[in-house]
């Protein structure tokens, strides 16, 4: 009898798994990419929680979208729209493909840009609801997209900001109107959620 052939270890690691929601248990595949590392499952869990009672409905942003852990979650959660920016074309084509398969509609929506660059644009749009930010670490990314997610008004008001650094770094500097509400460390990770409120 022929002997079942091991997948590539990189193909094996390489899998997102959908922990909550419409799409929970759903298993989805993302490229080997520079930086590129999900959210965990516990930190997602966690967050998703926190999000609970605005996630349904929400307007979202996915900045440095990745394997989009972070917009397909809240997507199955019940998120109306979700908008996954990210500047790499393999990361970009497979996050719309997994799009495809989720049958995901208008509802999601991948966009290939350099992140700072997009919230600059027109194009971005009415405000978020939500915004997911998590750069890779130690670029000095996470001050820079804060700054201009204010300075843009991307971020509705009321509106929530999550955003991951190592925990290690310091936190950025807030707009002086947005509150930081809820903070957490899981390994390496700091995670933190935002409440912007009204500018001015």
């Amino acid at each position: 009898m022929a002997r079942r052939r091991k997948k590539p270890a990189s193909v094996a690691r390489n899998r997102l798994r959908l922990i909550g929601g419409d799409w929970r248990g759903r298993k989805l595949a993302f490229p080997d990419a520079p930086g590129l590392r999900p959210t965990p499952d516990r930190v997602r869990e966690t967050l998703f929680n926190w999000l609970a009672p605005v996630i349904r409905g929400a307007r979202c942003l996915d900045l440095f979208a990745g394997s989009g852990a972070l917009g397909l979650e809240a997507l199955s959660r019940g998120a109306a729209e979700v908008v996954l920016v990210d500047s790499q074309a393999a990361v970009v084509a497979q996050l719309r493909q997994n799009l495809a398969l989720l049958q995901a509609g208008e509802r999601g929506r991948v966009v290939l840009a350099d992140a700072r660059d997009w919230l600059d644009r027109s194009e971005a749009g009415p405000p978020f609801d939500i915004v997911f930010l998590d750069p890779p670490y130690q670029r000095n990314l996470l001050q820079p997209c804060i700054d201009a997610l204010y300075r843009q008004a991307r971020l509705r008001s009321p509106g929530w900001l999550y955003f991951e650094c190592n925990r290690d770094e310091a936190l950025p500097d807030l707009p002086p109107d947005w509150q930081l509400q809820r903070q957490k460390t899981a390994g390496q990770i700091r995670y933190c959620l935002v409440r912007g409120q009204e500018q001015g």
